[in-house]
């Protein structure tokens, strides 16, 4: 009934995974939302999500920040990075997933999206046809109208655990 919200996969946090083993699998495009997935809602870029972008850059991909936030948010946490963004994205409308595309010049067989909530990124980014990663938000400091979705996405979220237990006793 919820496999439309379902995650391509879920983790703990955005800092464990292996973009390396994504790389030798041939995706060369990382499209972040920001709050809850890099930092803390409304904090600026830290030491380790600039040494985290800094090393997929290094590594060899195109880094994309998509965000439903106003621009003066984005630019906050995108200071010192120059990175490209889209500001109030409207996630999870595909027309943003597919121009962060655009300007990253990657398809959706070798972009990856990575956000903190099922509803807007999530949703979105499964929509347009890209591997999603969700992560477990940093910080528990929400606004309502996010905090009010949280409900409604652990209910999903059950589903999706009950789901992946099956397919374990399965193979």
């Amino acid at each position: 009934m919820f496999q439309a919200f379902y995650p391509g996969e879920y983790v703990d946090s955005t800092y464990e995974i292996d973009f390396e083993e994504f790389y030798k699998k041939g995706y060369r495009g990382v499209i972040f939302d920001i709050d809850n997935t890099l930092v803390p809602h409304g904090a600026p870029a830290d030491d380790r999500s600039r040494k985290l972008i800094a090393s997929l850059k290094e590594m060899g991909y195109s880094v994309f920040l998509l965000s439903n936030n106003k621009e003066a948010r984005v630019k906050v946490f995108n200071e010192g990075q120059n990175l490209d963004y889209i500001h109030k994205a409207g996630k999870p409308f595909r027309k943003n997933y597919r121009r962060a595309m655009e300007k990253m010049g990657t398809t959706t067989e070798n972009t990856l999206f990575v956000g903190d909530q099922l509803f807007t990124d999530v949703w979105g980014a499964k929509r347009t046809g890209m591997h999603n990663i969700l992560v477990k938000p940093i910080h528990p400091r929400e606004e309502i109208q996010i905090v009010l979705k949280r409900k409604l996405e652990r209910v999903v979220l059950k589903e999706y655990a009950k789901k992946i237990e099956k397919n374990k006793k399965i193979s």
